[in-house]
């Protein structure tokens, strides 16, 4: 009798959780219904060979929607499937940007950081990427410690104080103080390596462990007096690419444990453990075995915020490999996934107007954010007429280029591929769901903190496309010109 009881009991929960699970879907109709009816989609557009760029081309309406034919192009929006909180978009003042600011005049300095940082008249960076000591984007190499000195008792930031210092607080003051501040370091200084170089690859001797672990507290402690807060950082930029320029090698295994023995603890032992440590900083090729690696082992993995990633593992010819970091967000849910660089390499002044270009950055920014990725990261944020300064030689383009002899601005198409997402999402805004339905087209959207949806919408083809963009039960005809971006906000 007991157990017939539980049974019928049993029996009626099911049927009532099988009621509500069909009841829902009808309620988030119910929901879109009242929300996007007769609601305004504005839409701003960039387009090669018009005067568009981040043009407001359109106001149009939703109306209701009837089922999609097979030959209709959509695009498809789910507000209530979400995923990834979104932490902002920027770019790097390495001390190549910030030589180049102080040479214009301060009228185009103040336009240049209006450009990038104000949300209203920019297109709203939120994030900065900085380099520890030397670059290739430097003018010379250089560290912040005298030769030989493993206690780091010379140890001076001085050399910042002149242009990246005072460039990085310019930008944190237009964008309202809310700017992440993360720094990569290029090479230890060349005493702690076994070839004696800050350039040309080598490794970190075993014996400077403790002291370059120092060396980064030393940098954030440096950096946070002179009114710099430093978000995160990551362990080495490139660490598997031997360069000419300042580089320095890790394996994976080599990587798990300096952060797991000396990075992580000495952090904390600083009180710096609120700081976010970004592992990888190289190319998608390798970044599952550099993943699983590291956060494999719990007491390395639980150093460790995310895995940041560039875009030059198509050097060979290869296609992009979006597909790793999907496979690395799959494979670890918990950690944050971040474009921390990419840039058009190959500089020439005949390729400033460069439409594909800009073409590469939508394409990237789309797959990187529908696969996970959290937030995204350019190269340098300015660069001079020759594409550096860059003491070895290792020019290439940046979204704005200042003529240091003419005091012109030049903006390329990245500028504003990049604009299409920075300045219509959010920070906060969640990821939803985005889907084209045919593959001439490409797709991402944000639902914001205030309620709005931001959907990009890329055309890479030579043809004016016809789409609808379906909400819901709701929809609007929208068109897109050849070798075009979209952003439609509603």
């Amino acid at each position: 009798m007991l157990l017939q009881k539980m049974k019928t009991s049993s029996l009626i929960l099911l049927l009532c959780i099988s009621f509500i699970g069909f009841a829902q879907p009808k309620a988030n109709i119910k929901t879109l219904k009242t929300s996007y009816k007769n609601r305004k989609i504005a839409v701003y557009t960039s387009a090669d060979s018009t005067k568009f760029r981040l043009s407001n081309t359109d106001n149009l309406l939703f109306k209701d929607n009837k089922q999609p034919l097979e030959t209709e192009l959509c695009v498809f929006v789910y507000p209530q499937k979400t995923f990834q909180t979104f932490i902002g978009i920027g770019g790097a003042i390495t001390d190549a940007s910030a030589e180049v600011f102080s040479k214009l005049p301060e009228t185009k300095q103040q336009e240049l950081l209006t450009a990038y940082f104000s949300k209203d008249k920019g297109i709203g960076y939120s994030v900065v990427r900085t380099n520890i000591h030397s670059c290739d984007f430097s003018s010379e190499s250089y560290t912040y410690v005298n030769e030989g000195d493993k206690k780091l008792s010379s140890f001076s930031i001085a050399h910042d104080l002149k242009y990246r210092i005072p460039f990085i607080k310019k930008a944190m003051a237009m964008a309202g103080g809310k700017l992440i501040v993360f720094a990569s370091p290029w090479s230890p200084p060349a005493f702690m390596k076994d070839n004696n170089n800050m350039l040309q690859g080598g490794k970190l001797l075993p014996e400077y462990n403790q002291s370059w672990a120092n060396y980064y507290v030393k940098f954030i402690e440096s950096y946070q007096k002179q009114g710099v807060p430093i978000w995160g950082l990551t362990v080495q930029n490139e660490p598997m690419a031997t360069q000419r320029w300042e580089s320095c090698i890790y394996t994976a295994s080599e990587e798990r444990d300096f952060l797991k023995n000396y990075l992580g603890p000495t952090l904390q032992h600083a009180g710096l453990s609120s700081k976010k440590i970004i592992v990888w900083d190289h190319n998608r090729d390798l970044m599952t075995q550099r993943a699983s690696t590291i956060l494999e082992d719990k007491k390395a993995a639980k150093y460790v915020w995310g895995v940041g990633f560039h875009w030059y593992e198509d050097w060979s010819g290869g296609a992009p490999m979006y597909e790793n970091v999907a496979k690395t967000n799959q494979l670890y849910p918990d950690k944050k996934l971040f474009f921390t660089e990419g840039c058009a390499e190959s500089f020439d002044q005949k390729h400033y107007q460069y439409w594909k270009n800009g073409e590469k950055y939508g394409r990237s920014m789309i797959n990187d954010f529908n696969n996970g990725t959290v937030g995204w990261t350019d190269w340098n944020v300015v660069l001079d007429q020759n594409g550096g300064p860059n003491h070895v030689g290792n020019y290439c383009f940046a979204p704005i280029h200042g003529d240091t002899v003419t005091g012109e601005l030049i903006y390329t198409p990245s500028y504003y591929y990049i604009g299409h997402f920075s300045k219509f999402i959010q920070i906060g805004a969640k990821r939803i769901s985005s889907v084209s339905s045919r593959s001439q087209i490409m797709t991402t959207s944000f639902l914001n903190p205030d309620g709005k949806i931001s959907t990009i919408v890329m055309n890479q083809t030579n043809k004016t496309l016809n789409y609808k963009l379906c909400v819901g039960t709701f929809e609007s005809s929208i068109t897109i010109l050849p070798h075009a971006i979209q952003t439609l906000v509603y």
